[in-house]
């Protein structure tokens, strides 16, 4: 029996949005160290923090103040000292934080650091939403980096970002590409879509026989005060079932040993993907005039 102890943190805003991006990076970086090697007494072996870790959810504003946000990855401060603190514990790191890839060209990416402190890559949010409070086009450009599966020391480890967890093509992307486990950091609010919150990820994870781990903040965050981040981080399974849930208002570090022979036993049991009938979704790639033009003939 193959095991893998995961950790999700979710937080809370440390300081106000009237202080720096710098000044509030190492706020949440010194919250964030405690629960880091918390995680690597309990034994994590991955671990993930919530979108854009190190910062407040600044999309609701259109402040160019946050692009003094950005970092290099893997070359900026955060991704280096996350190194250090995998070495440390031998503990894959997921980090999810505001990339500048030359000035002006910016990504909500996430970093994956293997075990030994090595830099495997990177994720960039493929899906950017442009809806009121949530003017994430202000700040990110749409992700360009496909679909990229990490051959972690641990298991095979996939990454999609709040947002995408509405699109179903990139879990499915994901999963061909071998991921075992896939982490969905996040920063969503109470409101119109809190029920997908437990709905989208375990259906994901059953359609596609794969763990998944949710994280999101908690608190408000003034000024914009869009809605309370609700936390509820979570670790579901391949038959869709919430195995471990974080509280809905705390700082927090979620700890779960998942049983990875899952992966293969589901989709043995099921078999989605020998049946799967890519030669007929076409459709599903096709613009608008393209489908109109096919439905005429």
């Amino acid at each position: 029996m193959t095991k893998v102890k995961a950790g999700l943190i979710q937080m809370s805003l440390k300081g106000d949005t009237d202080m720096s991006p710098g000044e509030i990076r190492e706020r949440m970086i010194e919250a964030h160290l405690p629960l880091i090697d918390e995680a690597g007494r309990q034994g994590v072996q991955v671990l993930c923090m919530q979108e854009v870790f190190t910062q407040p959810y600044f999309c609701p504003s259109q402040d160019k103040k946050w692009y003094a946000a950005t970092e290099k990855v893997p070359d900026g401060p955060t991704v280096r000292l996350m190194q250090e603190y995998a070495r440390k514990h031998s503990m894959v790191i997921v980090a999810p934080i505001y990339e500048e890839e030359i000035p002006g060209l910016y990504y909500n990416t996430a970093a994956v650091i293997d075990a030994d402190g090595r830099y495997l890559g990177k994720y960039r949010k493929t899906h950017i939403p442009q809806v009121a409070g949530f003017w994430e086009k202000f700040f990110f450009r749409p992700g360009n980096s496909g679909w990229p599966v990490f051959e972690t020391a641990y298991c095979k480890l996939g990454v999609y970002i709040c947002y995408d967890r509405h699109f179903p093509e990139g879990w499915r992307a994901l999963a061909l590409n071998g991921a075992e486990y896939i982490v969905n950091p996040s920063a969503t609010v109470a409101g119109l879509s809190q029920y997908l919150w437990e709905l989208e990820q375990p259906a994901a994870a059953a359609a596609n026989g794969v763990f998944i781990g949710a994280i999101n903040r908690v608190g408000v965050e003034a000024p914009w005060n869009i809605g309370t981040f609700y936390g509820s981080s979570y670790i579901v399974n391949p038959r869709g079932q919430i195995e471990a849930q974080a509280s809905p208002d705390k700082d927090e570090l979620l700890v779960h040993e998942m049983d990875m022979d899952q992966v293969r036993e589901i989709r043995e049991l099921w078999q989605f993907f020998r049946d799967r009938r890519p030669e007929t979704y076409g459709i599903l790639v096709a613009d608008g005039a393209l489908r109109r033009a096919a439905a005429a003939e």
